[in-house]
């Protein structure tokens, strides 16, 4: 089965390191993938930049609408994710509890499946 694990940070907090903890924070984090990859584990991994140079797309009714980030006032955004594949859910929560990034963040256990369930 595969899951999603998304790691939910704090909007303020890249802001307030240096860029040498963003770095290490970085490193780290690229080690725990390179882990689980060498594991059979690991499907995908990336870290997303802010959300304020992101865009938003909605069509309705035909029309296209852009919203430009940074979007409606929130005090967590998506840093990043994993996508891991593991036998069960539990397994999936103990991939994100050994994540470097729960120290810091919150990861979301999501498993892969069809949305109208």
């Amino acid at each position: 089965m595969a899951y999603l694990l998304l790691v939910i940070e704090p909007m303020n907090q890249r802001g307030e390191r240096t860029d040498d903890e963003g770095r290490a924070r970085f490193e780290e984090m690229a080690n725990y993938a390179e882990g689980l990859k060498e594991r059979g584990i690991l499907l995908a991994c990336e870290s997303l930049k802010s959300p304020n140079d992101g865009v938003r797309v909605e069509v309705r009714h035909g029309e296209r609408r852009l919203l430009d980030g940074p979007f409606a006032e929130a005090k967590e955004m998506v840093g990043g994710f994993l996508l891991v594949n593991c036998d069960t859910r539990e397994e999936a929560i103990a991939i994100a509890t050994a994540c470097p990034a729960a120290r810091w963040c919150s990861i979301e256990v999501r498993e892969i499946g069809p949305c109208y369930q």
